[in-house]
């Protein structure tokens, strides 16, 4: 109890004093969380809006090789990525490993494929009750995904944010490409990480605090400005 109550007090110290170095590092985490969610929803809504629409040989295998890569081990993600990026890999050249780049290159791999899963899941339903209209309708098959996609877009949103809730969660991953570099890839994660090895619990707890308070807050702004809790329903 006494490292749960320090831990608190940590965490308001921190953010009442507007740390700068907890300021840094909140802001890296967001950018990184962001920029890798994003890019996963570019890639991973079209193609789960692509498997509801589409019928061919091995889709259920497909389907199934998807869902199993929503559990994709974050470290071994890390790992693969750490050897395509090193100097004696394909990608070396561009000197990524640790950097955010890397990191956000991690994290598209990772939280890709359960944004694709959860919304070809969500986008299946829509499309059985539209099929007929929309095939009467001589649509293509990208307007038939744009349709989906479009009437679908509330529940989408809870794989967004399932997606980021993964990411900004990720250390084992981002640890290893990011290498947790003060004031260049060190996020919230990593830094929790960093004070437990430290042995500063009541530090490691203020931080952990103050992450999950962010992604709260996160999650709750865009509950609100999506406006999901319409008709008193989420």
């Amino acid at each position: 109890m006494n490292d749960l109550t320090e831990g608190l007090a940590a965490a308001f110290k921190l953010v009442v004093t507007l740390d700068s170095d907890l300021i840094e590092i909140s802001l890296r985490s967001l950018q990184v969380t962001v920029s890798a969610v994003v890019i996963a929803a570019i890639v991973g809504l079209p193609f789960g809006a692509w498997l509801s629409v589409t019928r061919f040989r091995f889709r259920r295998i497909a389907i199934a090789v998807l869902n199993a890569m929503m559990g994709l081990p974050p470290v071994v993600v890390g790992l693969i990525v750490y050897i395509l990026l090193s100097r004696s890999g394909p990608f070396g050249v561009f000197n990524l490993l640790f950097t955010p780049t890397a990191m956000i290159i991690a994290q598209v791999i990772i939280v890709t494929p359960i944004i694709a899963s959860l919304s070809h899941q969500g986008l299946r339903d829509l499309w059985f009750n539209y099929h007929d209209l929309l095939i009467s309708l001589n649509t293509t098959k990208w307007q038939r995904m744009k349709a989906l996609l479009w009437d679908g877009r509330r529940s989408l949103i809870t794989a967004l944010l399932t997606g980021f809730g993964r990411a900004i969660g990720e250390i084992g991953a981002i640890m290893i490409v990011g290498g947790n570099i003060d004031h260049l890839t060190r996020v919230l994660t990593t830094a929790i990480a960093l004070e437990v090895g430290r042995g500063d619990f009541p530090l490691a707890l203020g931080l952990g605090f103050i992450l999950i308070t962010l992604a709260i807050i996160i999650n709750l702004a865009i509950h609100i400005i999506s406006r999901t809790e319409r008709e008193g329903r989420w």
